[in-house]
């Protein structure tokens, strides 16, 4: 599974990358800082099973800290996208390649109103955020758009004269774009087109399609960042998209701030809190002090948090994922180098016994027998379903 980190330029999205992956993004306060795709590691916080079972687990893929268990998932910042990107302008077309493989969208925007439509500073205040929100929606339903159109007319012929599924065919075209036969059949259903005559679709039928198979493989939630710099009525306006986006105040700057604090045992906070406490007061020096009062006052206080770590776990609930936790030994929960709890796996609500085999490891599915329930020692077959939180035991024939 992964994330994008999207938006236009200069909006904070290496700063939020570089506070939700402790990775290392340029940052400045000029357009197109990023052009290759940072790649990075976020984190979801689920309870770990450690204070259940009363055991000191060792995390191997995840953290856990005080009874909470970060939960990786991946992540990519991409170069940040301008009009009419589709047309290549800006870095538009890298923007949107590299946007293929994410299957949820964390859309930063400047809600404080101080970027224009190109990324350029402009008078906080003086640029209405929900323009980009507009823009965006568009950019990305017009290169899906043009991806479909490039064979459509062979593809509808196709379908037609070989009576073939027109869903399937589009679905096959977009499979790099991790788009489902599902989401194409939901789309034409939703418009009402004749799957028996694919030629007769018209332009403005096939831009509508595209649209809505962006909003079902591509779902985004809104980061309303540089939120303790927004004027009232800017920050006011996230009301006006809530019944279509989850919208989220944030403020990656502190998170980041934040971030780096802990680092260097300044403080100890734990992401997604809406409070931290000084270890080392007598280290800081006044500016620091403020700044962290800053940070409560303006931020914690105000939003519940700094924004971020709720964006990337209101993107893995989006997605519907939930967490399992594999161990070897179901009567120890250790791997095989005596690692208690080591992993924590983000897999679809829905996944079988055998489907986390093969995220384990591709012969544990191919010689899979049985697993174990490491809770109620019940065996389970390859078919049963998942719950979230569960520790599963995988025995196979290897």
């Amino acid at each position: 599974m992964q994330l994008g980190i999207v938006g236009k330029p200069n909006v904070g999205k290496s700063t939020f990358f570089n506070a939700a992956t402790d990775a290392h993004a340029e940052i400045a306060n000029y357009p197109f800082t990023t052009i290759e795709a940072n790649h990075g590691v976020m984190y979801i916080r689920k309870p770990c099973p450690c204070q259940e079972f009363k055991i000191t687990c060792t995390p191997h893929n995840s953290k856990c800290q005080d009874g909470t268990r970060f939960v990786p998932i991946e992540a990519i910042d991409v170069a940040g996208l301008v009009p009419d990107a589709h047309k290549g302008k800006g870095l538009g077309n890298k923007f949107l390649d590299d946007l293929r493989q994410a299957h949820a969208l964390i859309h930063i925007v400047d809600a404080s109103g101080s970027t224009d439509a190109e990324g350029n500073p402009c008078e906080l205040g003086s640029y209405d955020p929900l323009k980009d929100v507009q823009f965006l929606e568009i950019e990305i339903s017009y290169w899906l758009h043009g991806i479909i159109m490039k064979t459509w007319d062979r593809m509808a012929r196709q379908a037609e004269l070989e009576n073939k599924k027109i869903a399937r065919m589009l679905a096959e075209q977009l499979t790099g774009l991790r788009i489902k036969e599902e989401h194409v059949t939901a789309a034409i259903r939703s418009h009402e087109l004749s799957v028996d005559k694919p030629s007769s679709w018209t332009e403005a039928e096939m831009f509508k399609l595209a649209e809505y198979i962006r909003t079902i493989s591509k779902p985004m939630i809104i980061a309303f960042n540089k939120a303790d710099k927004a004027p009232n009525t800017l920050m006011e306006k996230r009301n006006e998209i809530s019944d279509t986006y989850r919208v989220i105040p944030t403020s990656a700057e502190s998170e980041l701030a934040l971030s780096n604090a802990t680092q260097k045992g300044f403080i100890n906070y734990i992401p997604g809190s809406n409070t931290f406490s000084l270890l080392k007061p007598d280290e800081l020096s006044e500016k620091q002090k403020n700044a962290l009062n800053y940070i409560q006052t303006h931020v914690l206080d105000k939003y519940g948090s700094t924004g971020i770590q709720q964006c990337i776990e209101e993107a893995v609930t989006m997605l519907d994922l939930i967490v399992v936790y594999p161990v070897e030994d179901e009567q120890h929960l250790t791997d095989k180098e005596g690692r208690i709890l080591p992993d924590a796996h983000l897999v679809p609500r829905g996944s079988t016994a055998k489907d986390l085999a093969f995220r384990v490891h591709t012969d544990l599915g191919e010689h899979f027998i049985r697993a174990i329930d490491a809770r109620t020692h019940r065996v389970i077959g390859a078919d049963h379903h998942l719950k979230d939180g569960d520790v599963i035991s995988i025995i196979a024939d290897t």
